[in-house]
């Protein structure tokens, strides 16, 4: 084959890419080492990652993603063209078609922004598509009946909300919070209630391994170390799962809330049939304990984790790849 069609989801948190005929073959975390004088990258991908928070003075490891879109543009396009070179794009005669996600209420410009950092990074054509949409088809729902089918992707860095039917979304929410978020407000909690600094990877450790959303969903206990801010000296505490729900619950209000909305703005046929099919959740965010419950109670209608979440997005884009030809070019 001259060249290839990739499908990416360019996540806050990860980028997944899923080559045609290949399936998905890069799962790396979005972040980039650089030195900071030069500005030359050292690292990308897993192996920037594990520098994150333990990088000297003059290396900083970036996310160039913020909140599901581009914070930093030149360091996203060095990024993308990293991860497009490691899964064979070298090799290739000539451009590839770019199939690549985004979430739902993303304005003109970040649409922009993503385009040209694709075209930039070697695409000859670039298709946008809408995160929940590639989540649905990723998670297995046939969403060209018509039919409502209801999906809540919660990433890294934005929870989107839909209702999708005949394929296409009928009605649809995106927040700002999501697995970033609930990290962040961990870190808060321990730095309010304790005085101790922790970071980025303890936190996600902690929201892993004893973390829960759902009242008494989890009974366990971890050993943390950070720095006391009162003496500066390292200290080692120790904290359990009701705590972590106490500090997670108001970004999983946010999302409770959400979807609440996108419901009651659904029309009541289609919200008869997500009453008999239920609501799909993906994302990492799905694998957050309690989740499914919390939300099945709060919204009054099933809610079903989907097989594979964390690569819902990755596997939709794969389905639609064999599609591209009916997907639109220029509009998201």
């Amino acid at each position: 084959m001259l060249s290839k069609d990739i499908g990416i989801d360019l996540g806050t948190a990860n980028v997944l890419i899923h080559v045609r005929g290949r399936g998905v073959v890069l799962d790396e975390p979005s972040v980039v080492a650089i030195e900071s004088d030069t500005k030359k990258v050292l690292a990308v991908g897993v192996e920037a990652f594990r520098m994150v928070g333990r990088t000297p003075g003059n290396i900083i490891a970036i996310r160039p993603l913020k909140d599901g879109v581009i914070a930093d543009f030149d360091i996203t396009e060095m990024m993308l063209k990293y991860f497009i070179n490691k899964v064979g794009g070298k090799q290739w005669y000539s451009h590839p078609r770019i199939l690549i996600c985004a979430p739902t209420n993303i304005t003109s410009v970040e649409q922009k922004a993503i385009r040209e950092a694709a075209e930039r990074s070697g695409a000859r054509e670039v298709f946008l598509v809408e995160e929940p949409k590639a989540a649905a088809i990723g998670a297995g729902m046939d969403i060209f009946q018509p039919s409502g089918n209801m999906v809540v992707d919660i990433g890294g860095g934005t929870t989107d909300v839909a209702v999708l039917s005949m394929g296409d979304i009928v009605t649809s929410s995106s927040i700002k919070i999501a697995g970033d978020k609930f990290d962040s407000s961990i870190m808060k909690y321990i730095k309010d209630k304790y005085k101790l600094l922790i970071g980025e990877r303890t936190s996600e450790d902690i929201k892993m391994k004893i973390g829960t959303v759902y009242p008494d969903g989890r009974s366990e206990t971890m050993d943390i170390r950070g720095r006391d801010m009162v003496s500066g000296l390292p200290l080692t505490i120790s904290i359990n799962s009701k705590e972590i729900q106490e500090a997670l619950s108001d970004p999983v209000a946010s999302i409770v809330a959400s979807a609440k909305s996108v419901l009651e703005h659904t029309p009541p046929e289609l919200s008869a049939d997500i009453i008999d099919r239920g609501v799909i959740l993906t994302g990492g965010g799905a694998l957050l304990h309690g989740i499914d419950q919390l939300l099945a109670d709060e919204l009054k209608v099933p809610v079903l984790i989907a097989d594979d979440p964390m690569h819902s997005v990755v596997n939709g884009t794969g389905i639609m790849l064999d599609n591209l030809e009916k997907l639109p070019k220029r509009k998201i």
